[in-house]
């Protein structure tokens, strides 16, 4: 699929955001003042922002508080939601903490819980899709959800938790993309069933349907180079894993743990970038793309 730059953006920033709302929550010590200001401030810039960055992807965003409507059928409407009730509950847990000093434990475990629900309604958007073989795998969800609570680790100084977390992302990121370069080719799906022509023989793309673009080819139709997306791949874990575990196990520092979040960050935009352009949607079979 074409990787907007809108939803790598969402996907990787209201993730990270959310993620260190929810450490900040189940933390049995939160932080008071302005300390906590601080944190709290960052999550919600990180998760309302990327939150936002979503409607820039609507072809009518001031349409967007129609997806609050749907929430029986739609999994970007439960997104929307869980969002909204989070970041609510989080709000009230975090004025508390800022100005009285005051931490109601039940009020940061409930908007901890809120946020990865968030998190894991954002994943379903696209592991319901059964056209994309490649997100339509159980484990598309616990990739979303290890990137959260790792870069909202390091977020939130778990360095230690953070580390291992972010370790395990990288392994899952690995799996994921070597078991899912199969997923389309295991699906079933060929250009004989884009076409309906299976019955008849085999079949090949003589002549686009076409002459000219449309939106499924624009939007749903992106082909990466193999050679390029195995450096890309390489690139994703070393920055996204290995160079903030080098950083982070020397000598603690408050230089090395801020560009430990840094090359955390581009790491998981790059790998958000391939989510997207690896996706293999199958109606480019019936263009005779994959």
């Amino acid at each position: 699929m074409h990787p907007a730059p809108s939803i790598i953006a969402f996907t990787t920033f209201s993730g990270l955001g959310l993620g260190l709302l929810f450490w900040l929550g189940i933390d049995p010590t939160a932080p008071t003042g302005w300390t906590a200001f601080a944190f709290f401030l960052i999550g919600y810039l990180l998760a309302v922002g990327g939150l936002m960055a979503s409607t820039f992807h609507l072809g009518r965003p001031e349409r967007a508080l129609k997806a609050f409507t749907q929430w029986r059928s739609s999994w970007l409407s439960r997104e929307a939601w869980a969002a909204v009730a989070g970041l609510s509950v989080m709000g009230i847990y975090a004025a508390l903490l800022v100005f009285f000093g005051v931490q109601i434990a039940v009020l940061g475990w409930l908007g901890a819980v809120l946020c990865l629900l968030t998190v894991f309604a954002t994943s379903m958007i696209y592991t319901q899709l059964r056209t994309v073989p490649r997100w339509h795998h159980w484990s598309t969800p616990g990739l979303f959800l290890l990137y959260a609570l790792g870069g909202g680790a390091l977020l939130s100084g778990r360095v230690s938790v953070g580390l291992v977390l972010i370790v395990f992302a990288a392994l899952a990121q690995a799996v994921w993309w070597l078991t899912g370069d199969r997923r389309l080719a295991d699906s079933g799906s060929t250009i004989e069933t884009a076409t309906g022509l299976g019955a008849i023989g085999k079949t090949r793309a003589f002549e686009p349907p076409h002459t000219g673009s449309n939106y499924l080819l624009r939007e749903m139709v992106f082909v990466v180079g193999r050679k390029h997306a195995r450096k890309l791949r390489l690139i994703a874990l070393g920055l996204m894993a290995v160079l903030p575990v080098l950083l982070l196990i020397l000598p603690f520092g408050h230089w090395l743990a801020l560009f430990a979040v840094l090359f955390h960050v581009a790491g998981v935009l790059v790998s958000r970038w391939l989510f997207f352009a690896e996706a293999e949607h199958v109606v480019g079979l019936y263009y005779g793309k994959r």
